[in-house]
C-alpha cells in the first residue's frame, strides 16, 4: 500500500513516520496493491493530531484522532479504521461480489483540501451510484451526509442521517 505523509504547519521527524508506517502496515492485508493511504500530522491546541484516509477500489475509510502523543493518536485511529472495516466487511464483500472486479479498473477520486477562514473545501469527481452505495460511502467516511450522482437519473442528490434515526434523501426538483 502506498503511504503519503503530510505535516501541517510543523515538521514530522523520521522516527514518527517510521513508527506510523510500521503500525499502519497491518492494513496491507485488507487492501489490494493499488490502495493509497494519506497520513496527515498536525498540532492543534497543543494536541498531536493524526488524520488517516485510505482509498481502495472506490471506497474511502477515514479516521481522525488527537491526543498527547502521535503514537497514541495513531493507535486510536487504527482502532477506528479497524471498526469501520469490520462493520462494513459484509457490505463491502457483497458489493464487490455483485459488481465483479469492475471497481479495480476505476481511478480513485482525488480529494483536495484547502482552508480559508476555517472552511474546509473538498473537491472530488462524482461517480454515479445508487442510494444504498451512497449511504455506505457516507458511513465509511464518517460524515452525517454524502453528495452523489444518482445512477438512474444522473442528478446530484444528498443522503443524510436523520436525528430521529434512519436516513433521508434530498432529490432535486426537475
Amino acid at each position: 500500500m502506498k503511504m503519503n505523509f503530510t505535516a501541517r504547519q510543523m515538521r514530522v521527524y523520521d522516527s514518527v513516520k517510521e513508527m506510523a508506517q510500521k503500525k499502519l502496515s497491518k492494513f496491507d492485508k485488507f487492501f489490494a496493491d493499488g490502495a493509497e493511504m494519506d497520513i496527515t500530522f498536525s498540532m492543534p491546541n497543543e494536541l498531536e493530531k493524526v488524520e488517516i484516509t485510505i482509498r481502495s477500489q472506490g471506497f474511502v475509510f477515514r479516521a481522525e484522532e488527537a491526543s498527547e502523543t502521535f503514537a497514541t493518536s495513531v493507535d486510536r485511529a487504527i482502532d477506528a479504521l479497524e471498526r469501520q472495516i469490520r462493520k462494513n466487511k459484509t457490505k463491502l464483500q457483497k458489493k464487490i461480489r455483485d459488481e465483479g472486479f469492475a471497481l479495480l479498473d476505476e481511478e480513485m477520486p482525488d480529494v483536495e483540501e484547502e482552508a480559508y477562514d476555517n472552511v474546509k473545501i473538498k473537491t472530488f469527481p462524482f461517480k454515479p451510484m445508487n442510494v444504498e452505495e451512497a449511504i455506505l460511502q457516507m458511513n465509511l467516511v464518517g460524515h452525517d451526509f454524502y453528495v452523489f450522482k444518482d445512477a438512474e437519473t444522473l442528478e446530484t442528490c444528498v443522503v443524510y442521517k436523520r436525528k430521529a434515526g434512519g436516513y433521508g434523501l434530498i432529490v432535486p426538483e426537475l
